[in-house]
């Protein structure tokens, strides 16, 4: 009974010094107060540590703007544009034979051998004239070469006297025949005879010699070319007189039916020079 009484006592003492002890002790609201000061002085006493933090810091960049530039461009020059002047075309002669049968020959001169046959009323054009003759150079329709012709025989259109000087270009063949071994001209005052060696060919083909000669007559020097019908005269004389400032001479040809052998230069003699006049006696 006794242990009871002082147990139960015991509780009691407990329970009147908590109560008393609850009495005693600050209200709600200021252990409150107490709880925030105490927190904020703890936090007072906090060491602020920094944590760096990346921060973006805006870079000026410079963004290409493109800036036309203009080409240079080069300024054209002005040029004068010519005046174009149109030349007049140049007709060339008409011509049509006025002759039954014509020979077309291969120079200016019958000496020459002949080319083409040519009939009355063949027409063809002037190509060219002769410097030392009046013969024409033509060109037949219906030929195939040009050759060359009188003008007596032929009917002309045109002004020809506006036509460039023509050469004379010989057919040369040397296939069967050749020029005469040897040439020599001798003179007799004022006549020079130029004799060569025969050059045989057939019948057929058998046309002569021609010589390509310019001699002195009249002080002036004159075109004289020679033909001889057939292989067997070999001998010609020309008249050749002194007065001429350039030397007479030429040039001895083959001829056969196909055309001229290569020339062989005459050697021309030229003119014997006057005696000298005598001097006159002194008187005594």
């Amino acid at each position: 009974m006794f242990n009871k009484s002082k147990k139960l006592m015991s509780l009691l003492l407990f329970a009147c010094f908590t109560v008393l002890l609850a009495a005693c002790g600050p209200s709600p609201e200021a252990q409150a107060t107490q709880t925030a000061t105490a927190r904020t002085a703890t936090a007072a006493a906090w060491t602020r540590t920094f944590t760096a933090t990346n921060t973006f810091t805006a870079t000026r960049t410079f963004t290409a703007t493109s800036t036309f530039t203009p080409s240079i461009t080069s300024t054209p020059t002005i040029t004068d544009t010519p005046t174009i002047t149109f030349t007049p075309t140049f007709n060339f002669p008409k011509v049509r034979v006025n002759v039954a049968n014509l020979s077309c020959r291969y120079g200016p001169s019958v000496a020459y051998l002949h080319a083409r046959d040519l009939h009355e009323g063949d027409t063809g054009v002037v190509w060219g004239r002769h410097a030392n003759s009046i013969w024409l150079y033509v060109k037949m329709d219906n030929q195939p070469i040009p050759c060359w012709v009188h003008p007596f025989y032929l009917d002309i259109e045109g002004d020809i006297t506006k036509m460039m000087y023509q050469e004379v270009n010989l057919p040369i063949t040397n296939a069967l025949y050749g020029p005469p071994q040897w040439v020599e001209a001798e003179r007799d005052g004022n006549t020079v005879t130029v004799t060569w060696q025969e050059v045989w060919m057939t019948e057929d083909d058998d046309r002569g010699y021609f010589l390509d000669v310019w001699v002195c007559q009249g002080g002036k020097l004159v075109w004289m070319p020679t033909s001889t019908p057939n292989q067997y005269q070999t001998t010609v004389t020309f008249l050749d007189e002194p007065g001429c400032a350039q030397p007479s001479g030429g040039k001895l040809y083959t001829v056969e039916k196909h055309g001229y052998t290569s020339p062989v230069t005459i050697p021309w003699p030229p003119h014997e020079a006057p005696p000298p006049e005598a001097s006159p006696t002194p008187q005594q």
